[in-house]
């Protein structure tokens, strides 16, 4: 059930954090403790010149009026709270680094070395790097994959349940939606079939911090019955950037063993302002989250159609990626037939129209609409659509290249844990077709993996990496290493 707006007397409308923060900064302290700036004082003018004295001012650390996040007793308590009350959870924990942080607490939180786990193998790097921390064992599962464009969808019901028959000794199902593409899978049907199995639920819901709030927007994770999921409100909504949250709803979460972990994984020095920042984004959304989504859907939907009336430009609609849903805040618009790559298309509408777009990949660009857009900002974006069209058309289409996202993986030879602590030797990357793997290769943005621990390189892994780094991509990838080598399994 979607979340109704909260009437304006309802505590809903209080920010606990944000409120004792602003009280404080008005009193005469005088701070004998970190951060060594000490409220503003001891930053660079040209820094303070720019951004003002009060941001700097309640940057501050664990005090008696400011709670701590590890032992909240106060405001914290009391913000988190009421984050579970607008997110239909029962609890819900302030995240200070990033989903990331709220993937591997998940994982480290519930599994145990040796459990095993049914998990897309298109998932966030962050998730891998969960299972080689916590020693659990994956169990991949394949997402479908959309020819006709080249992108992957998500994981089907159908194969959650296959993978549920085959492997009856899976403690748990990871899913992630949306993805970075605001593709979403059929998260219902998924608990559904999981719970029926006694299979946990994790959700990396780190692209849909804002889908609970409107009834036109793809389900949520609590909505659905997850027992955990993670989310970025710095995605969308109004947190800033690092700014993401954990929920719980159920039972079939150890609280205390979660908790122990988030101690593991989190800043013992956590950022209030970022802290502050989720106070606010929940507040905000609580009581005017779906005025805002109204706003920010009505602009999308109208400029996804305006899009596809330019020559040589399309937007993906939500009826290409049936059965999954689309969220209607993601533009994700392919440029191929203008003969261009994503790459150039987004540094021409960079470098001539003013126009930062939030990923590109070889064929399309994707533009995230936030509830911060209105009319001006889809009205610049649709007239620097528009000139590129103009200025480009008549080239002719890109050649097409069958460089799609390695669909075909390897058997794991390894579990994660186990590849990234081998004794490891370092090949070139060319060479290395056939040996297993200790670290990751990924293309970025999105994150997603194109070798992980554990796997085999295959020629197709390697020859798309080396494809997408010519077209301009950003490979992330053995940084520490020598350029285009990677670390292999010493046998």
């Amino acid at each position: 059930m979607k979340h109704r707006p909260s009437p304006h007397n309802s505590p809903q409308s209080r920010a606990p954090l944000f409120e004792a923060l602003a009280a404080y900064i008005k009193q005469p302290k005088v701070p004998f403790h970190t951060p060594g700036h000490k409220q503003g004082r001891g930053i660079d003018k040209a820094w303070r010149r720019l951004v003002g004295d009060a941001i700097f001012r309640m940057d501050l650390t664990v005090l008696p009026e400011t709670d701590c996040l590890f032992h909240p007793t106060g405001v914290i308590k009391q913000a988190q709270a009421l984050a579970a009350g607008a997110y239909q959870a029962d609890k819900s924990y302030f995240l200070i680094n990033g989903s990331t942080g709220g993937n591997l607490s998940m994982l480290m939180g519930v599994l145990f070395p040796g459990d095993k786990i049914i998990v897309p193998r298109h998932t966030h790097k962050s998730v891998i790097s969960g299972l080689i921390m916590s020693g659990a064992l994956p169990i991949y599962i394949h997402p479908e994959v959309n020819r006709e464009w080249g992108l992957i969808m998500n994981v089907s019901p159908q194969a959650v349940e296959k993978a549920l028959i085959k492997n009856p000794g899976a403690r748990a199902v990871f899913v992630s939606s949306p993805t970075y593409h605001g593709i979403c899978c059929d998260l219902g049907k998924i608990v559904k079939l999981s719970h029926l199995n006694d299979r946990i639920v994790m959700v990396d819901q780190a692209h849909g911090p804002h889908l609970l709030f409107h009834p036109a927007l793809p389900v949520s994770a609590m909505e659905a019955g997850a027992d955990i999921c993670v989310e970025s409100s710095h995605k969308i909504i109004s947190g800033l950037t690092q700014a993401s949250m954990l929920h719980v709803k159920g039972p079939n979460i150890d609280i205390r063993d979660l908790e122990e972990v988030l101690l593991l994984t989190q800043s013992t020095s956590p950022s209030y302002l970022l802290m502050t920042s989720l106070d606010l984004a929940r507040r905000q959304m609580a009581m005017d989250g779906r005025e805002l989504l109204e706003k920010s859907i009505a602009l999308s939907v109208k400029l996804r159609s305006s899009i596809n009336k330019i020559k040589g430009l399309y937007c993906l609609n939500p009826q290409d990626v049936k059965p999954f849903k689309l969220d209607p805040t993601k533009l994700i618009v392919f440029v191929d037939k203008l003969g261009l790559t994503g790459y150039q298309a987004s540094r021409i509408l960079n470098e001539k129209y003013n126009i930062q777009a939030e990923m590109a990949d070889w064929d399309h660009v994707a533009f995230i609409f936030s509830i911060a857009d209105g009319q001006s900002e889809a009205d610049r974006l649709l007239r620097a659509l528009k000139a590129m069209a103009s200025s480009q058309y008549g080239r002719g289409p890109l050649q097409k290249l069958d460089i799609q996202f390695p669909s075909n993986y390897p058997a794991m030879s390894l579990t994660p844990r186990e590849a990234f602590f081998s004794t490891y030797k370092m090949v070139k990357l060319k060479e290395a077709v056939g040996e297993i793997s200790t670290e990751f290769f990924t293309v970025y943005p999105p994150g997603i993996p194109v070798i992980v621990p554990g796997e085999r390189i295959t020629h197709q892994a390697v020859e798309y990496l080396e494809t997408m780094k010519r077209l301009g991509a950003i490979l992330v990838g053995p940084q520490y290493g020598q350029p285009g080598r990677i670390r292999v399994v010493a046998k």
